[in-house]
């Protein structure tokens, strides 16, 4: 294959999504689509179909915890009865092998939870440590040195390559089991930074340092890089992997020949599930390009669960940790692996169809101002408000839906405050994925808070925007110096959603 990324064209010709079954569309149909994601032009009133974020699978807005963890509207009975098989191994506690629940055993040696629940608490946000005696189950360290150019996929041009830590792998655990050490404790220091705004009004941003406290396994190697990651909410991911490659690629301008400021990159990435390069939708720095990948990487990475896409049993030890790659494994006769693929299958559909709660209050005046500033002062050059989901026979709950998740799922420079130093693929260590705000509003709802941003360091909506900078100052500044009416509406606006 040509190497991918020269550009857009040849990205939509190589970056197909196959792997959905879509059909094509119709010359009329994409003219309705034009028509329906338009931006407005009215800020008066809503605009037709906004309160139901997920088209047909929104679902009504609970006012208990429980409002990110309902099946999408539209499942028929029977995927409705996989949704709540899928809910179940993702909520399944897993234990040590040898154990005399087969059907359980293979956790570790070393992670970070022992169910994929106890990061996603009610398919939610994670949180940052609320003090000392605290832990960080839903709140890891990835690691990785610099690779070499033979490192990286020679059909991706611009990767970045990076390699597993030696010693330490791909991400650090603060959790062992019995007879083996945890590889650290997540040590984090604030730093409270006030921001002047206009009309007298200050806000304190906290910024972070994090360290990799009393390692396991010895020191670091001298060029590790750390990123912190928070988990992040579940809801409408098979929506998100639903949408059109060519649609997302389309608002790339990695040269922002329009002028704008704003120069979003699609990240390309190796798919293990399909051996070819893919457009990356997934994770902080959409680092992977599946629903299915995602949930296998995960059950290794943070729980050492083996599958038939990451085999090994051991999950992310290394060979610098030779009793945790030699201790006893979940893999049998019977199922080969610890989560075989009927297991992924349903975990990634359940993954795939956590209904998106309708919006609130959108005809409200205070909102539709909001709505307004949003788009005034240019959020919506990255936070993309809606988008038309392929059609797909397979997937019919997914197939041909207008959909408004808040993202064009592309890399944006978010400048050096919130840079991590690490690249992934081809995102730079100073690019993330712009975040889906959907659900945004109901945060503290479910989870009990309201931290944002890829580390939680944001205690509020409005925290969140004064982090953004690189490609985002321009309207983070605009919200600084705004009257304080419009900013207020500006939040009441993110609440809704």
């Amino acid at each position: 294959m040509a190497a991918v990324f020269a550009a857009t064209p040849s990205l939509s010709q190589d970056l197909r999504d196959s792997h959905l079954n879509p059909l094509p569309r119709t010359d009329a149909e994409r003219a309705r689509i034009a028509t329906v994601t338009a931006a407005p032009s009215d800020f008066t009133q809503p605009q037709r179909y906004e309160d139901l974020p997920a088209g047909a699978a929104t679902v009504r807005a609970r006012t208990d915890a429980d409002a990110f963890s309902q099946p999408s509207a539209n499942l028929s009975f029977e995927q409705e009865l996989d949704f709540k098989v899928g809910n179940g191994l993702f909520k399944k506690v897993w234990v040590s092998a040898p154990s005399s629940t087969l059907a359980s055993d293979g956790l570790g040696p070393l992670f970070n939870a022992r169910s994929c629940q106890r990061c996603h608490i009610k398919d939610g946000r994670g949180h940052t440590p609320a003090g000392p005696e605290d832990n960080a189950i839903s709140m890891f360290l990835r690691v990785s040195i610099p690779g070499s150019p033979d490192d990286a996929p020679a059909e991706i041009e611009g990767y970045l390559a990076t390699l597993p830590e030696p010693t330490y792998g791909g991400q650090m655990q603060d959790f062992a089991l019995p007879g083996h050490k945890a590889e650290y404790r997540l040590d984090i220091t604030y730093q409270e930074i006030p921001v002047e705004l206009s009309d007298g009004e200050t806000v304190s941003l906290r910024k972070p340092t994090y360290r990799a406290a009393d390692l396991g396994y010895g020191p670091l190697h001298p060029d590790a890089m750390l990123s912190p990651r928070v988990a992040p909410q579940m809801i409408g991911l098979g929506l998100l992997e639903a949408i059109p490659a060519e649609d997302i690629l389309a608002k790339a301008d990695p040269d922002d020949a329009d002028g704008d400021g704003i120069s979003g990159r699609p990240n390309i990435v190796w798919s293990t599930e399909f051996g070819e390069p893919m457009l990356g939708r997934f994770g902080l720095k959409a680092g992977m390009p599946t629903i299915m990948e995602q949930s296998a990487a995960a059950f290794a990475g943070d729980i050492g669960i083996s599958s038939p896409l990451y085999p090994a049993p051991f999950g992310d030890c290394t060979p610098a940790q030779a009793d945790c790659q030699t201790a006893p494994h979940g893999d049998g006769d019977e199922r080969g692996f610890e989560i075989d693929q009927q297991g992924m299958d349903l975990v990634a559909f359940y993954s795939r169809n956590l209904g998106v709660p309708a919006r609130r209050d959108v005809d409200d005046p205070k909102v539709l101002r909001g709505k307004e500033v949003f788009h005034t002062i240019g959020c919506a050059s990255c936070h993309t408000p809606a988008f038309v989901t392929h059609r797909l026979p397979d997937r019919p709950e997914h197939s041909f839906q207008l959909i408004w998740p808040y993202t064009d799922l592309l890399l944006h420079d978010m400048g050096k405050g919130l840079a991590d130093n690490r690249p992934e693929a081809r995102a730079t260590g100073r690019e993330w994925r712009t975040a889906p705000l959907w659900g945004i509003g109901l945060t503290r709802r479910v989870s009990g808070h309201t931290q944002f941003l890829h580390d939680g360091r944001a205690r509020s909506l409005l925290e969140a925007v004064l982090w953004h900078g690189g490609e985002a100052q321009a309207a983070r500044d605009a919200v600084v110096s705004m009257p304080k009416p419009d900013r207020d509406a500006l939040i009441r606006f993110l609440e809704s959603l």
